[in-house]
């Protein structure tokens, strides 16, 4: 495999110089120019790994590329069969969930989220934060499988995926009525977003929360505005992440902070900054997680490292690599999360004594799943007796 094989699919990146990734990424027509992905996360648009074939745009000589448009939003209905996607992994709190949109707008580089558009026969890169899908059947949907008989109440996670409140959402509003459905069926929610647009659902959630049914998660990666817009271009600035979660705190909506993901050598030294801004606003429970680089996550995140920060390119994939045993990612459950080794046990004490100091999780309120009334909609099939 060569070099530039391994940069595509993910693999270890050349360890001898920055220059070197940099080169080979320049040499192809893998990098997208500047004009088209203006106001974009991702500087890459390489095909899908599921495809047969790869196209790459480059110069034969002739003069002959034509001016390619900008990257502008699309999105297409997708027409799913259910809507309740269910997991098993012990590294996470719930067993379901519900993910109103595929791909996600706000464009962060670092999502975890961007390989699941290969599915789609699309690219993880500029397609996965400008070709999105919506699911404006999900409401119906969800109505329909909590009406089942046989339908166990547990906490619906939103937001873990792809964020339920990026921009498009203003217009489909689907995930306002996602949550009308958990309201008048008394369902558990929990929420995660970095969008300040999950105030305009407060008139929801606050009742919901009154009876034990809700709280709301804000994911604050850093506090420097520019590193933010660099970062994740289109999500909110972290001020208005801040102040909607004083928001949702002061309408008694339990709130906390979500500080992910934290990376070596460019936001770590921001833990106790944020958790410290994070009490302040309101904030009762604080977790984080490590940068997660999985499949085609490593090459996007490493050039836009390379586009935006190259001198400290090698220190920083030198320390993720060093808490993911020697590699740019560890899937083991267990590792994935939070990473192992003496620089993954630092991040994490500093995080603890942090969070102790402040007075965050001292408690941790577990929602209510015995207040649930099956709903009777639109979308419920009705009994023949």
């Amino acid at each position: 495999m060569t070099e530039l094989s391994q940069l595509r699919q993910g693999a270890f990146a050349p360890a001898n110089t920055a220059d070197m990734a940099e080169a080979m990424i320049k040499g192809t027509g893998l990098r997208i120019e500047v004009d088209r992905r203006r106001g974009r996360g991702a500087g890459l648009n390489m095909s899908g790994r599921f495809e047969p074939t790869t196209r790459e745009v480059f110069d034969d000589g002739w003069e002959s590329i034509e001016e390619l448009p900008p990257f502008k939003t699309e999105v297409q209905v997708e027409k799913p069969r259910a809507v309740i996607t269910r997991n098993e992994s012990p590294d996470i709190s719930f067993d379901r969930s519900i993910n109103p949109y595929r791909g996600c707008e706000h464009g962060c580089i670092y999502c975890f989220a961007r390989p699941t558009h290969a599915y789609m026969g699309l690219s993880a890169g500029l397609d996965f934060e400008s070709k999105l899908f919506s699911k404006p059947d999900a409401p119906r949907l969800l109505e329909r499988e909590l009406a089942r008989p046989d339908y166990k109440v547990r906490p619906i996670a939103i937001g873990t995926n792809t964020d339920p409140y990026q921009p498009i959402e203003k217009e489909w509003r689907i995930m306002r009525q996602i949550l009308e459905v958990l309201k008048a069926a008394n369902h558990p929610v929990m929420i995660v977003t970095k969008s300040a647009m999950v105030t305009r659902d407060i008139d929801l959630l606050a009742p919901m929360a009154e009876k034990g049914l809700a709280r709301v998660g804000i994911s604050v990666t850093t506090l420097d505005r520019k590193l933010a817009r660099t970062m994740e271009p289109r999500a909110s600035t972290p001020t208005k992440r801040l102040e909607a979660m004083r928001a949702i705190s002061e309408a008694g909506i339990p709130a906390g902070v979500l500080v992910a993901p934290i990376i070596p050598a460019l936001n770590d030294h921001e833990i106790e900054r944020v958790l410290d801004s994070a009490k302040a606003a309101g904030a009762s429970e604080a977790s984080y997680v490590l940068l997660r680089l999985p499949l085609e996550v490593s090459p996007l995140f490493r050039d836009w490292l390379l586009r935006n920060y190259p001198n400290r390119y090698r220190h920083v994939m030198s320390l993720i690599r060093s808490m993911r045993g020697g590699k740019d990612y560890d899937a083991e459950f267990g590792k994935r999360m939070k990473g192992a080794g003496p620089y993954a046990w630092q991040i994490g004490r500093r995080f603890e004594l942090a969070a102790k100091r402040l007075g965050l999780n001292l408690t941790r309120r577990q929602l209510r799943n015995d207040i649930f009334v099956p709903p009777l909609g639109m979308g419920v099939q009705l009994s023949l007796l």
